[in-house]
């Protein structure tokens, strides 16, 4: 069977929006199953260019981040006190706390507010992994310096991984094994002087894609010292493979 994996970006700045591009946030989609993939600031309005909330299959959100989860927040609103009703809960998978950092902003009163009403939540660990609709989810812990995971998703002969926020890790390299695109971060224009790396420089991205044998590396969240074109073409010089940027609104076929 032939799968029509596709992965539309409904933002890619950081670690703010600009004018013209939201923050970090993407639809994957295969037939009737849709994913939201990371839901920073801004990427809510531009998901309803393509799906409602309550058309969603599930929300799966790499780490904790404004820049790559702030819209939750006015998605609570939305599924419970606007122009639709949940036929259940949207299935949410993020790292551990995610329902009480939620609950903890949107609560005013002595009375929590109803988290658990608009989001399934399911808490991630390293290797997790779940069935939804068309699409199977595998996410792995990453470097970060807080939890924070990379997913690869499958369908049928098809395969996406994302990176999340991540230094170069094995943990990334071996959950892009393979796989047909890589959707990788690229935010330090250097590596640090001194510290812990908690990024991907374009020629860290380059190299992930050309250990995991990707066959198609698309750069993501790039830094503001760097253009996309400057991140794409350093990045081409460690990775033989097609490199693209993720600019907001448009759509890859994966495979």
């Amino acid at each position: 069977m032939t799968s029509d994996l596709r992965l539309t970006v409904l933002g890619s700045a950081t670690p703010y929006p600009s004018v013209d591009n939201p923050c970090s946030g993407y639809l994957v989609s295969n037939g009737d199953t849709r994913v939201w993939v990371d839901a920073g600031t801004g990427t809510l309005a531009e998901l309803q260019r393509h799906v409602r909330l309550d058309e969603l299959d599930a929300i799966w959100i790499s780490h904790l981040h404004a820049d790559h989860s702030a819209d939750l927040l006015t998605a609570y609103y939305g599924a419970l006190f606007a122009d639709m009703r949940l036929a259940a809960p949207i299935p949410l998978y993020g790292p551990q706390g995610i329902a009480d950092r939620l609950a903890h902003f949107l609560t005013n009163t002595s009375s929590r507010s109803p988290i658990e009403s608009a989001f399934d939540v399911h808490e991630l660990h390293d290797g997790h992994q779940v069935r939804v609709g068309a699409l199977t989810l595998t996410s792995r812990a990453v470097a970060h310096g807080i939890p924070a995971f990379a997913l690869r998703i499958e369908a049928a002969d098809r395969s996406l991984v994302y990176s999340g926020d991540t230094a170069p890790c094995a943990a990334l390299t071996s959950l892009a094994e393979g796989c047909d695109l890589l959707l990788c971060e690229a935010d330090s224009a250097q590596p640090p002087t001194e510290g812990e790396q908690v990024h991907h420089t374009p020629e860290d991205a380059g190299d992930t894609a050309d250990a995991a044998r990707a066959g198609r590396l698309i750069v993501t969240h790039v830094g503001r010292s760097l253009t996309p074109q400057q991140a794409v073409t350093r990045a081409s010089t460690r990775f033989d493979g097609p490199v693209d940027y993720a600019a907001p609104g448009a759509t890859f076929s994966i495979g």
